[in-house]
């Protein structure tokens, strides 16, 4: 009877081993941008709710690329609907003239 708690328990412990081998790193433990290692005692800074950071520097550098990606992708989403607007009335402008047939 000894044998099967000793085989159960060893294979609760491998159990447990595979998870803490396979599982993701918590995303508090580095920074976002720099993977810098987050102390226990130091500050976090937050943003965009669940994305830390060891800095204001890296947070505000993070934001910077945000903003000038959202920026970039509005530019292009306005280009795009103007060339679709402009091909869309290209096809439907009318030709007039004489048509001779013999």
């Amino acid at each position: 009877m000894a044998t099967n708690a000793s085989s159960s328990s060893s294979s609760s412990r491998a159990t447990m081993f595979y998870y803490a081998v396979n599982e993701e790193p918590h995303f508090l433990e580095a920074c976002f941008l720099c993977r810098k290692s987050l102390g226990q005692n130091s500050d976090i800074f937050m943003y965009r709710g669940n994305t830390p950071f060891c800095s204001k520097e890296c947070r505000d550098e993070q934001i910077e690329n945000d903003e000038a990606k959202e920026k970039s992708w509005k530019h292009s989403s306005k280009r795009s609907v103007r060339q679709s607007e402009t091909n869309q009335n290209s096809n439907e402008t009318s030709r007039t003239g004489t048509v001779v047939v013999s």
